[in-house]
């Protein structure tokens, strides 16, 4: 670079007046090889340079793994392009294929094909329990039946899971279990079966939640905790489960268990953490990009002192309403999308425009370092005079005091809203759109500064998203959003999430109720 930081900062409209026409001509050359050298640097990208694919931007990396189309010249047109002069022999040879593996075949869905053939478990363990399982009454007559009568098994089924191990031992054990099923001869002359428990079905999904698993609901659990808490991929799965336990899983199990869990806590997110979520008297929102198979989304998440929800859609204001409804009257602390501006109270993040006003403080224009430097001492003011309010309250309000600082800085952007500067218009408009939610704290200090709650939420998952490069399907994104909002809750209060996963897994498998979400630990 020939300019360097010290050297632009003094450069101005005044100042190249005053420059010579030989002069500007020099200075005018060294300016065009700096902006070439970084318009080269803008331009780099993962094909043309060593940077790695993740630096995309989420809407880059959706359209870099679109196909391109090649179009495919007609027979016709093939025929008259054809050279008058060609031998028989030239005729009859074949065309050539692209080169390289795979070229020309249309890009295909990873997973396995429908109607293709499946491979069945061959791994046998030993049967460590039995429990058996008998009907209870006549399905006919509603006799009670109990073992005197002539009974017969009419199914079995296996099950694997993990089990506390016994007395003295540490860590989990993995049993297989044969539950039998019987069917009671009753004095009616019916014979009644006991049959595995089943919830009804839901067409929303394509996983059924019963009994019939060979999963148990720990061992679920805890492949859970692995996708979700520890960001392993099902083929990882797959192999620790081997290594460690020495179960053989297949990947579409592991993937089956992931979904059938998600379906099982459904409604605890949909009964529970939602309406915690719409009641509260503070709450916190953010919203990062998602992938689903190339497709852009938003991984939105709201959050309170008690409960999280995680929801993946589009970044529209319906999605706001979809989750806070029509009658949230709490506050909301979030960043300044406009989506959010429909609520009567809400908070802005001080952070968010920090970063932004130190932006342009050491920025090269100087109505930007101007305006930056003003936001920030005005920030500081503001934030020292609600620290101080926090410990010892002051006698009067807080707006009043500070409204000269407030009038002048208002002043100052209602000037630069319409100056030349993109970044400076940019933040003076942003202030002045949404002025009042920045200083609502010196009229209520106890309320936050910073939208630091819901990014800490999100950090987890957005690390999770790098390395898993989001979902592939519409069933597979409602899981993470319902599996990370159950799991996140339960951080919140204070509880591991694993063994209430578990219990709800075992409740909805037999058809009943999900049990509550266990209360703040104390």
């Amino acid at each position: 670079m020939h300019l360097s930081d010290h050297d632009l900062r003094q450069l101005d409209e005044a100042a190249l007046a005053r420059l010579e026409p030989e002069q500007a001509r020099v200075l005018l050359s060294k300016a065009l090889d700096d902006l070439k050298a970084a318009r080269e640097r803008l331009a780099q990208n993962p094909t043309n340079s060593s940077r790695p694919p993740s630096t995309r931007a989420p809407w880059e990396q959706a359209q870099a793994q679109e196909p391109e189309e090649v179009p495919v010249a007609s027979a016709q047109s093939a025929e008259e392009m054809k050279p008058e002069t060609v031998s028989e022999s030239e005729e009859k040879k074949p065309p050539k294929s692209p080169k390289g593996k795979g070229a020309g075949k249309p890009l295909a869905r990873p997973g396995r094909r429908k109607g293709a053939p499946g491979y069945s478990r061959t791994q046998q363990l030993p049967v460590d329990a039995e429990e058996v399982h008998a009907p209870c009454c006549c399905a006919i007559c509603g006799h009670d039946l109990d073992a005197s009568h002539e009974h017969r098994a009419h199914n079995a089924r296996y099950v694997l899971d993990l089990v506390p191990p016994d007395a003295g031992g540490s860590g989990l054990v993995v049993r297989q279990t044969k539950h039998t099923y019987l069917e009671t001869l009753c004095p009616c002359g019916h014979w009644s079966r006991a049959l595995p428990g089943r919830c009804d079905e839901d067409e929303r999904w394509t996983v059924q939640l019963s009994e019939w698993h060979l999963a148990g609901p720990t061992l679920v659990a805890f492949i859970c905790a692995l996708t979700q808490r520890m960001r392993l991929s099902r083929a990882k799965v797959r192999e620790f489960l081997g290594d460690w336990l020495g179960l053989s899983l297949s990947t579409a199990l592991i993937n089956q268990c992931v979904h059938e869990a998600a379906r099982a806590v459904e409604p605890v997110v949909e009964q529970e953490i939602l309406t915690t979520v719409r009641n509260v008297e503070l709450a916190y929102a953010d919203e990062t990009s998602w992938k689903e198979h190339g497709k852009l989304l938003w991984l939105w998440v709201f959050t309170c002192a008690t409960a999280t929800l995680f929801i993946v859609g589009r970044r529209t204001r319906e999605m706001v309403q979809r989750v806070l409804g029509e009658g949230f009257r709490g506050w909301l602390m979030s960043d300044g999308y406009w989506a959010y501006r429909e609520l009567d109270q809400r908070l802005r993040c001080l952070p968010h425009i920090i970063r932004k006003a130190r932006a342009l403080e050491e920025g090269f224009d100087a109505q930007g370092r101007a305006l930056g430097r003003h936001l920030l001492d005005s920030i500081a003011t503001v934030m020292q005079a609600v620290y101080d309010a926090r410990g010892a309250p002051a006698q009067g309000g807080l707006r009043e005091r500070h409204a000269p600082l407030l009038n002048g800085l208002l002043e100052h952007c209602l000037r630069l809203a319409d100056c030349r500067h993109e970044k400076t218009r940019a933040l003076a408009r942003e202030l002045l759109n949404d002025w009042d939610t920045f200083w609502v704290v010196l009229d209520h200090p106890e309320l936050p500064l910073s939208n630091n709650e819901a990014e800490r939420a999100l950090r987890h998952w957005v690390i999770a998203r790098r390395i898993g490069m989001g979902t592939r399907t519409e069933q597979g994104t409602r899981a993470f959003a319902l599996l990370a909002s159950v799991i996140e809750t339960c951080r919140k209060r204070g509880v591991s999430p694993w063994p209430y996963l578990a219990e709800v897994i075992r409740q909805r498998r037999k058809g009943l109720p999900a049990p509550p979400m266990p209360a703040p630990a104390v």
